[in-house]
């Protein structure tokens, strides 16, 4: 009664945190910055993500969380201890419940990972939650209602698709492909084709200004500064969105094969509800530009981005532990 609930969605390039009765409370990146030698740590969140690429020698800035599960389990378990002090305090009589959504696709022992992982960061009662399930009902999908739904969550590590009928999950497909990746090619091209080195900040920065799913008629360019790797000078060069869309051509392919495979294994029932009703879409990566026209394009299907994308697994985390009888049999307890 007097323990605070709190949603948690670990994610890998964000972390959320809802909490009951006041909703979603914190919005940082997983990135902790540690010392090398004695592995403290020096910074999370915001403050740690500054310093990606910028750090000096005896300072890692990293990302503990790698294709939506734990990499480097360590450090996870600071940084939930830090999310959690933040939100309840550092001395605090009780212990919260949290609950934390994990890929569908996830082994056991991943999933064993996260909840040791969130107990030893100082949780009463661990919950898991998949990822598509969360997502849905933060999207407000009717999901305990007799018809199929299909959600599509693309987050920073990992792509789930997953059809839900009847408050479950019926058929779902999970790929750890999803906005790292796409930075990466992004990177990559600039590399291939400028002979340029850029980091991970602004192949991101490049993505949410010009970045594009879909050819569009308007030309938009960016100044994008690096390294050569010839002279090893700083160099400028200019982009376009259309060099862009070329470069997220494969990742984003990849994506929509993982979709294609879910609606290959969905009952025939199921399938004519998701024409009537369509494909929502969650995740940052959704918020992409023109990725919903690809996806409908592609598939045939309509695909329409769910409101506040970003802020949808967490809000149906943080609801799911609101109305824990309703999704009981989805949830595992430790």
């Amino acid at each position: 009664m007097f323990s605070k609930r709190l949603g948690i969605d670990l994610g890998t390039a964000n972390c959320l945190v809802y909490l009951e009765h006041q909703g979603v409370v914190l919005n940082e990146p997983s990135v902790v910055a540690v010392t090398a030698e004695e592995n403290e740590v020096v910074a999370v969140g915001n403050e740690a993500k500054e310093m990606l690429g910028r750090t000096p020698e005896g300072i890692i800035a990293s990302r503990p969380m790698r294709d939506g599960v734990i990499a480097d389990y360590v450090i996870t378990e600071a940084m939930l201890r830090y999310f959690i002090d933040k939100v309840c305090g550092r001395s605090r009589f009780f212990k919260p419940e949290v609950m934390i959504c994990v890929p569908a696709g996830v082994t056991s022992v991943e999933r064993r990972a996260v909840l040791d992982a969130t107990l030893s960061a100082g949780a009463k009662t661990a919950y898991l939650i998949d990822e598509p399930l969360a997502a849905a009902i933060g999207s407000r999908i009717p999901i305990a209602a007799p018809s199929g739904n299909m959600i599509v969550d693309i987050g920073g590590g990992s792509t789930e698709a997953a059809v839900i009928s009847l408050g479950g999950v019926v058929v779902h497909n999970s790929v750890r492909v999803a906005g790292n990746r796409i930075d990466e090619a992004i990177a990559q091209y600039v590399r291939r084709k400028y002979n340029l080195i850029i980091g991970e900040r602004t192949s991101e920065d490049i993505k949410i200004n010009i970045g594009s799913a879909t050819l569009t008629d308007k030309l938009e360019k960016m100044e994008v500064r690096g390294r050569d790797s010839i002279t090893g000078l700083p160099r400028t060069i200019e982009l376009t969105n259309r060099e862009v869309t070329e470069a997220i051509k494969v990742p984003l392919n990849q994506v929509l094969d993982a979709v294609k495979g879910v609606l290959e294994k969905t009952p025939p029932e199921l399938a004519s509800d998701i024409i009537d009703k369509g494909i929502v879409m969650s995740g940052g990566t959704s918020l992409l530009k023109n990725l919903d026209k690809f996806f409908t394009e592609a598939i045939g299907v309509p695909c329409h981005v769910a409101e506040d994308a970003l802020l949808c697994v967490v809000t149906g985390t943080g609801l799911a532990l609101d109305n824990i009888d309703l999704y009981k049999k989805s949830i595992t307890k430790r």
